[in-house]
């Protein structure tokens, strides 16, 4: 691979610099031209606009922008709040959601020139510490849109198509009185948030002309290129996202891929015709929340020796991607990555977030690096043989065999022990074949026996 890598480099910079000058800079260049906190206050009354949110998606209430200008005071007064997101607006994931600014008129100067509106990532709530929500496992405080911020920095730093963010401190007035008071006053709470670029604009930015909605988007392979498509896989790997549906193929069921063929993916469709994926959403990724509570229920811990759930993670995502592209389309993404390494890491020296935060996202990108770096990392022994099964001893007893034959693709261990034709290993369940009910335990707990015959490295061929 030493003497080809160059080539390859080449290749995945020439792609990516055509798919930058078809870019126009955008309404929004000035506010996203930094990576400075920028300092807001909206007046509203969030408790209204919170109360009927919840039932009533469309609902929105009017309220009052203000920023500095040139170090001038200027206040837009009619903007119209509302809130946005999925599963956010649930007042058990966030008591204070993601909201979107409507302005009447876009501001002429200053960092807001051209805006119309604000996509703002909020706090979400007001836990302490690494607590996450119950059911989505969200990191509800104010460290979480700072994070975020930078994770869309981080992307942008090693070449991977998203959405512009900018970290923000914002002033919030509640206009009918704060509900943690009594009687309600209109003190505001001040917190970190984030902004983030109008889908439509970023569309724009990458030469686009309209996006492709979920419902008439079929699948990547036969909308995206291999390169776009095999780039966008391992960035989600890099910053521990699960929160994203691509359906690869007609037939692909991986996780949420059939119900969801586009989720947290925009398809931005160029005058051309051509569609690339732009990726967006982050704030339940393992670099903003810190962990996954549902990681016991799908990965075998013991099949890396550091134990680390972050590497085994990263790890499933990655080697998933070799079951989905041809070896020249996966050197060429590891190529580009590998290049840009230096310019993740000064990204990270440099970012405005939580001691914590820094410690988490190094581990992300350090156990990624470790991932994609060598051919003999990435190209680690996995089942090739269709048909295969997973043994619980050497008598052939079959695991969990409702779940039929092990598919072709998924990781093993070094092997424990030998056993005449067979070995004993650990499974890294990659392409969640037995992560849905009825789950298989053996798998996720201890390790199993396999044909040795069935498993190499030599994959994709």
């Amino acid at each position: 691979m030493a003497a080809a890598l160059p080539l390859i480099i080449v290749a995945a910079l020439t792609t990516l610099s055509l798919f930058a000058a078809n870019a126009p800079a955008g309404r929004s260049a000035s506010l996203f031209s930094s990576y400075e906190v920028l300092s807001l206050k909206l007046e509203a009354p969030f408790n209204e606009l919170f109360d009927q949110a919840r039932t009533n998606e469309a609902y929105a209430v009017t309220g009052t922008l203000s920023y500095t200008d040139g170090g001038r005071e200027v206040a837009v007064d009619g903007v119209k709040v509302s809130v946005r997101g999925n599963t956010s607006r649930r007042e058990a994931e966030c008591a204070f959601p993601k909201l979107k600014v409507q302005l009447p008129a876009a501001p002429s100067s200053g960092e807001l020139s051209g805006i119309t509106s604000l996509k703002i990532g909020t706090h979400c709530g007001e836990s302490n510490g690494d607590r996450l929500t119950a059911k989505y496992g969200r990191l509800s405080n104010q460290q979480s849109p700072l994070r975020e911020a930078f994770v869309y920095r981080l992307l942008e730093s090693v070449g991977v198509p998203t959405l512009k963010a900018r970290p923000a401190r914002i002033t919030y007035a509640y206009a009918d009185g704060r509900p943690d008071q009594s009687p309600p006053q209109a003190q505001p709470i001040v917190r970190n948030a984030m902004l983030l670029e109008d889908t439509d604009e970023a569309v724009k930015r990458f030469g686009g002309v309209r996006d492709i909605e979920e419902k008439a988007f079929t699948n990547a392979k036969a909308q995206f290129s291999a390169r776009d498509t095999a780039r966008i896989a391992l960035a989600e790997a890099m910053i521990g996202n699960f929160d994203w549906c691509l359906k690869m193929t007609p037939a692909d069921a991986y996780r949420c891929n059939a119900r969801h063929p586009l989720w947290n993916i925009v398809a931005a469709v160029s005058a051309d015709g051509r569609a690339r994926p732009l990726m967006h959403d982050f704030d339940v990724s393992g670099m903003v929340v810190g962990r996954h509570p549902w990681f016991k229920d799908v990965f075998n811990a013991a099949f890396v020796p550091s134990r680390s759930p972050i590497e085994i993670e990263v790890l499933a995502q990655v080697q998933r991607t070799r079951a989905l592209f041809s070896r020249a389309d996966l050197d060429a993404a590891r190529a580009d990555f590998v290049k840009r390494k230096p310019d993740a890491y000064r990204a990270l020296g440099s970012a405005t977030i939580d001691a914590a935060g820094k410690r988490r996202v190094q581990e992300y990108l350090d156990a990624f690096y470790l991932a994609i770096g060598s051919d003999e990392a990435f190209y680690r022994p996995v089942v090739t043989t269709p048909g295969a099964q997973l043994y619980s001893n050497e008598n052939r007893a079959l695991v969990c065999a409702d779940r039929g034959a092990v598919p072709v693709g998924t990781p093993v261990s070094a092997p424990l022990q030998t056993q005449g034709t067979l070995m004993q290993v650990h499974v890294l369940d990659a392409l969640w074949h037995w992560a849905d009910p009825p789950k298989c335990p053996a798998v996720r707990e201890g390790p199993v026996w396999i044909d040795a015959e069935a498993v190499s490295s030599d994959f994709p061929k």
